[in-house]
């Protein structure tokens, strides 16, 4: 068994993983964690991961598309090199102090961890998290910030702050486990596994906190990234565009002039729309208010908000929610 901390460290030897599936996590996000190792072991030739499938107590757990995953309970689980938790739904409830304790011994001999999507809330119960850096998906990072003060939380995709590894969702589990995979195994494997899942990987430091996070074609344009990234940050108080231009060493003119190139608007266009696309999830995961909402992204008067609301969503914030209660 090896110290946690040295997974990160090129070495050839294979890693005994656990993979630790709950119910009502997604397919994707459960194939972010498995698919990698997999391709890994293929496209080396040889077994690099060796995994096993584990559940909280040893019945089947079931993906929210309705596949379930068979595996031992974790508590059977005496040691590996690596546990892989992938969980979506229904934390608390998962949260139990039996699960809590198969964690805290795994961590207790060595053991890297990796949480995928909802699985960091997991280990930020058990307590595994204080003193370290995580994130956790984007729609929950408030929460998370709020409920774990002792935890440093980020807006990146993905964290690395050994022994543990967390990753916003999805897509981001991929860019992490492809991140670990080319610090151990190296830069090469990695990216032939990248290229047969024709995905482009995300830098280490890429920090999308929503569905409108860095879209791919503006990733090799680092300006438009840098003012899209200071825009997903100033959701709630909206920079002026001339300050952001300024921010970039750009004129307001030239900034256009990239929005309009690369993403086919202009950057107000981008920003209001971003503003509210986070509304439009607000009103549908929270119970906040309108006029919460709207100052929530940036809108000094309820009445633009409803507006601009109804302008790019087609019905009200509250035609919304009731067609979401039928």
């Amino acid at each position: 068994m090896k110290d946690a901390k040295t997974l990160l460290v090129g070495h050839d030897t294979p890693l005994s993983t656990a993979v630790l599936t709950l119910d009502q996590c997604n397919t994707l996000s459960f194939a972010a964690a498995v698919d990698p190792m997999r391709a890994a072991n293929r496209r080396a030739g040889r077994s690099l991961f060796n995994w096993s499938f584990y559940t909280p107590d040893g019945q089947p757990a079931k993906l929210t598309s309705g596949l379930e995953i068979h595996g031992a309970p974790i508590a059977s689980a005496a040691t590996c090199d690596l546990l892989v938790i992938v969980a979506g739904f229904g934390l608390e409830a998962h949260a139990t102090p039996r699960l809590m304790a198969s964690l805290r011994r795994l961590h207790g001999t060595g053991t890297a961890i990796a949480a995928i999507d909802g699985a960091p809330w997991l280990l930020a119960q058990a307590g595994l998290l204080d003193g370290h850096s995580a994130t956790t998906h984007w729609e929950d990072l408030e929460d998370f910030a709020t409920r774990f003060p002792a935890i440093d939380t980020r807006r990146d995709r993905f964290v690395i702050d050994p022994p543990f590894a967390t990753s916003g969702g999805a897509a981001p589990g991929i860019d992490m486990m492809l991140h670990l995979i080319e610090a151990r195994f190296g830069a090469s494997l990695a990216t032939r596994i990248a290229s047969a899942f024709v995905y482009d990987p995300v830098p280490p430091d890429g920090r999308g906190t929503g569905p409108g996070a860095t879209p791919r074609p503006v990733r090799r344009n680092p300006q438009i990234a840098r003012a899209l990234d200071l825009m997903q940050r100033h959701i709630d108080e909206p920079l002026p565009i001339p300050a952001i231009a300024r921010g970039l060493s750009l004129s307001t003119r030239s900034l256009e002039q990239r929005f309009r190139t690369h993403l086919g608007q202009s950057p107000h266009q981008f920003y209001l729309h971003l503003r509210l696309n986070e509304a439009h999830r607000l009103a549908i995961d929270t119970s906040m208010s309108a006029g919460e909402i709207a100052a929530a992204t940036g809108f000094a008067s309820q009445a633009s908000f409803a507006r601009a609301f109804r302008a790019l969503h087609g019905l009200s914030l509250r035609d919304l929610r009731k067609r979401l209660e039928r």
